[in-house]
């Protein structure tokens, strides 16, 4: 005769772990919840003060979210908003901050109240798409499909190059289509971009090369692209007032960006 076999019970220990298990499960919900609680109100704090159409992207970064709530001091709000128009001519800005140690306790975070809420470090960034500096381009001649890209040739460079880079200027190449006497071309140029006063950016060349060197009046073509390029672009002011110390050319883009240190968080 086969004994059948005993069906063996958990024991106390495997219970306490999975008890402990759903314990965590639970507060992992309930800090995520919570997060999601706070980032809705700060977005749509922000979302009045940058007088915006949508609610901005708001993540606060750094786990477990209930020991920044449980201390008041929230390491890093990052803030983002796109396709932000300023004036007639720029119409999708990227917007960043990153808020750092924001100081408000959680039950004004949850309910809105920020009338108190400060900020240790804030830095701020507004980004300028090529589709922007096109349209800004095009009051002068029209172009097509234009591109940013850092500048990486040797000869843009300074020759010894400088211990502590310039942040307020970086080189730039632009690239694009435009129309001459009837015949599509292809333009580059080189040039510069520079953070002039409040805030904006002078866009400045100095070398500009055509795919068709026979055009007819070349010269003319090409003292009119340095025109069309040479351009003042204004994107306003940084989020939360910082103010412009640095500004950056990446694949698509230009960056202005800066810092302001110890603000109240309803500084917009």
């Amino acid at each position: 005769m086969t004994a059948s076999p005993t069906t063996r019970r958990p024991t106390r220990g495997r219970k306490l772990i999975i008890a402990g298990l759903v314990l965590a499960g639970l507060l992992v919900a309930a800090d995520y919840g919570l997060a999601a609680a706070g980032e809705y109100q700060v977005a749509q704090r922000m979302r009045d003060k940058f007088r915006l159409a949508d609610d901005p992207t708001v993540r606060i970064n750094g786990f477990p979210f209930l020991f920044q709530a449980l201390s008041g001091d929230y390491r890093d709000i990052e803030i983002t908003a796109t396709g932000v128009p300023v004036r007639d001519s720029l119409r999708d800005l990227e917007i960043r901050a990153n808020l750092y140690h924001t100081r408000i306790g959680l039950s004004d975070l949850l309910s809105g109240n920020t009338r108190d809420a400060r900020i240790d470090q804030v830095r701020g960034s507004v980004k300028i798409k090529a589709q922007d500096l096109n349209r800004l381009v095009n009051t002068v001649t029209p172009f097509t499909d234009m591109a940013i890209e850092p500048d990486t040739r040797p000869e843009a460079t300074p020759t010894p190059a400088p211990a502590k880079p310039d942040p307020t200027k970086a080189a730039v190449k632009l690239s694009g289509n435009t129309v001459v006497a009837g015949r599509k071309i292809r333009i580059t140029a080189y040039g510069s971009v520079t953070l002039v006063a409040d805030g904006q950016v002078a866009v400045s060349v100095d070398d500009v090369e055509v795919d068709d060197t026979s055009l007819a009046g070349l010269n003319q073509v090409l003292g009119v692209v340095r025109q069309a390029l040479s351009v003042t672009i204004d994107p306003g002011v940084l989020p939360f007032t910082v103010t412009p110390t640095a500004i950056t050319v990446e694949s698509g883009a230009l960056t202005i960006e800066g810092t302001i240190n110890d603000i109240p968080l309803d500084q917009g």
